[in-house]
């Protein structure tokens, strides 16, 4: 039997329609099970391209800094710091001494505390140019020696110290599986920092203060050997740690800068969250920058801030290694407190902050510089992490 063309267009519509109903033509349980698992079917799709997705997306995972990695970057950054403000540091150590204390605070001061400030800065220019004048540049440069090498290992010593113990803090005291950071993690990593530094470098900052109080004219010392054996000789070894419970005392600066730099540091990162996102490479090499500037400027605000609320320990350590003595022939200070009292009694309120201006304008730079060499030796070390 032949078809005509038109019954032979309804014959295909009707195949068609068989082929599509098909699915449905079984029984309610069947076509509920079909469904059921091509529901399954199009979740688990949707559950591998969403996998397949976060994995292509994802952020790499920074790698944890081992320990030996900021020893290194923290003795590194602590050297070009030293190197680049020893100058300031050699005045610094010269106005907090009684010995030159008449010899550079030569004008009254004034009452107004920012015309004090110019004041402070122009005597500070003034001890430079004495000094270069009148013992050379070297002069500049008096203790760099003793100062790097104690530099080296305590940057070293403090930097580990305070990130192993901030990550054992971490690890141990964390709340539940994230591992958050906390003040008083900070609080106590510097403390401990503090501590072990102070102890560990005390010998070599007290000769370091000799050599730098050792006039070119009168010298007392031929180096930092000499000086080393003439204290073991005439005067013991329990000297070397002279000045030492104002070192502790001195730990709360490093320990409020610790701090401070930490949250400054937290807030940095949070705002670069807000404005880039979690995804590193949405950053520009401009951002980059800005962000580590940002870092190093943190560090020396932290630094600022600390020694304006704990500097009078300074003056109080380097009278102490400095030892000077009575008509009698005894010491003059004895002792932390009793140093304190005498200083105040003697020159005034006033004296226990001689030199803080070039400490401020070394230690300032010296930390911008250090915390940002120590941030760029620890992403070299780490692979760019």
């Amino acid at each position: 039997m032949r078809l005509t063309r038109e019954e032979e267009k309804r014959l295909r519509v009707l195949e068609q329609d068989a082929e599509s109903a098909y699915p449905f033509l079984a029984s309610d349980e069947q076509s509920s099970t079909f469904r059921d698992r091509e529901l399954i079917d199009e979740l688990k799709s949707a559950e591998l391209l969403k996998s397949q997705y976060q994995t292509q997306t994802s952020i790499p995972q920074k790698k944890e800094t081992k320990p030996w990695v900021h020893f290194v970057a923290g003795g590194v950054g602590g050297t070009v710091g030293a190197v680049v403000t020893c100058p300031l540091d050699v005045v610094k150590t010269r106005l907090q001494s009684d010995v030159y204390h008449n010899v550079y605070n030569k004008t009254i001061k004034s009452g107004n505390p920012v015309r004090q400030a110019f004041q402070h800065l122009a005597e500070t220019g003034g001890a430079l140019r004495e000094m270069y004048a009148s013992e050379g540049v070297r002069s500049l440069f008096k203790g760099l020696g003793p100062n790097l090498v104690g530099v080296i290992p305590a940057r070293s010593i403090n930097f580990f110290t305070y990130g192993t113990t901030k990550d054992f803090l971490v690890r141990h005291f964390k709340q539940g599986d994230e591992k958050k950071e906390e003040t008083w993690m900070h609080l106590v990593s510097g403390i401990n920092a503090g501590f072990v530094t102070s102890t560990a470098t005390n010998p070599i900052w007290l000769i370091k203060t000799r050599l730098q109080l050792d006039k070119s004219g009168l010298k007392v010392y031929k180096n930092s050997w000499d000086c080393l054996k003439s204290i073991l000789k005439n005067e013991g070894f329990p000297s070397l740690y002279r000045g030492l419970s104002a070192s502790y005392l001195g730990g709360i600066e490093s320990t409020i800068q610790w701090v401070l730099y930490e949250q400054m540091r937290m807030f940095i990162n949070r705002r670069s969250l807000q404005v880039h996102g979690t995804d590193p490479n949405n950053k520009s090499t401009k951002d980059h920058v800005l962000e580590w500037s940002a870092r190093s400027g943190a560090a020396g605000l932290a630094k600022f801030m600390a020694s304006l609320i704990t500097y009078p320990h300074e003056v109080v350590r380097t009278r102490l290694r400095q030892a000077p003595l009575e008509s009698t022939g005894k010491p003059k200070y004895t002792g932390l407190i009793q140093c304190f009292k005498l200083v105040f009694k003697e020159e005034g309120f006033a004296s226990m902050y001689g030199g803080l201006t070039p400490h401020l304008l070394r230690t300032v730079p010296n930390s911008i510089i250090m915390f940002g060499t120590w941030e760029l030796v620890v992403r070299l070390l780490s692979g760019g992490n």
